[in-house]
């Protein structure tokens, strides 16, 4: 039986249709799916120190959900703030992402920098804050903050207290606790806690404010802690009084997250939020975390956002009242 001839129009549709299946299947060919190549995470904090062990394990845990590998790239130095210009100029394609630390939000209040962490960031999740806390090393004098008041008071200039960096939360509080009193102090920065745990240990400062990197220091004997900035006593450390119980009205705990360039799509955001939020759940993830008496914080791409927004305007306002806006 001879087949009978499509006539013009059937001829045309059918051709048509040939081309759309022919132009969907090369459009899927040619976008690769996301992850296919390694992903770089900017952390800017030393090596070793306690948010690079807990960034470096938390890489590797969502790597293995995401199917490639999660690179921690170290940029320490000016207060946590130098992977900002990375993800300004980076592609929002998914490959880059950071580590945003508080320091991001305070810092354009302070001095003037080309990037704006409003502006410049795609948030993926928020994971956790840490505790800070005042230390000096077990054989020293000072047992309680009134006695490193007092030495103040008594030596003008001559205390000298290290912190993470300039503009960081411990310098800030530092700031605030000193000046209200009409006292001095003379304000060391370095670029990790290694080095800073290591001065306060050595005698090379009377003492330092830091963050959780200092629990082994704490625990083992090596370090005295004198106060910490949470909302209450921590239970690792039951006997240690908080600023609130001394009668300062601050808390502090710095919540940190990751983020990525502007622009990403929402499908980039979605992929990498779900393989952090697995990871971070892990119990190896936990468990790190409270070597350093940390706790999970979670919050998804939207409430981190908005959480970003609202801090940024809460930094904006506390820099003003302390007189470290910039001019």
């Amino acid at each position: 039986m001879q087949a009978r001839p499509l006539n013009p129009q059937r001829r045309r549709l059918l051709a048509a249709a040939a081309l759309a299946a022919a132009g969907s299947a090369g459009a899927s060919a040619g976008t690769p799916h996301f992850p296919s190549r390694p992903i770089t995470l900017w952390v800017p904090w030393p090596a070793g120190g306690a948010t690079d062990l807990t960034m470096r394990l938390l890489a590797e845990l969502a790597g293995a959900q995401l199917g490639q590998r999660v690179l921690i790239e170290n940029r320490s130095g000016a207060g946590g703030t130098l992977a900002m210009p990375v993800l300004q100029q980076a592609e929002p394609d998914g490959y880059t992402i950071a580590q945003i630390p508080q320091p991001v939000l305070r810092v354009p209040h302070t001095q003037r920098v080309l990037w704006d962490p409003i502006r410049d960031v795609t948030p993926i999740l928020q994971i956790s804050g840490v505790t800070f806390g005042v230390l000096v090393r077990a054989t020293s004098p000072f047992r309680s903050l009134e006695d490193l008041f007092s030495f103040a008071r008594a030596r003008p200039g001559e205390l000298a207290i290290a912190t993470n960096g300039v503009g960081t939360t411990p310098h800030v509080v530092l700031e605030e606790l000193f000046s209200a009193r009409g006292l001095r102090y003379i304000h060391v920065p370095y670029r990790g806690t290694s080095e800073q745990l290591l001065a306060i240990e050595s005698g090379q400062v009377m003492a330092g404010v830091n963050s959780s990197g200092f629990a082994p220091a704490v625990d083992s004997g090596r370090l005295r802690l004198l106060a910490t900035f949470a909302a209450r006593r921590s239970p690792r450390w039951p006997t240690v009084p908080t600023l609130t119980e001394l009668g300062f009205p601050i808390v502090a705990t710095s919540p940190y997250g990751l983020g990525g360039p502007r622009g990403m799509a929402p499908a980039v955001v979605a992929t990498l939020h779900e393989a952090f939020k697995r990871a971070m759940f892990e119990p190896a993830f936990g468990a790190e975390l409270a070597k350093y008496d940390q706790d999970l914080a979670y919050l998804g791409p939207a409430d981190y956002g908005r959480w970003l927004r609202e801090e940024y305007e809460r930094e904006r306002i506390a820099t003003a009242r302390m007189g470290l806006g910039r001019s």
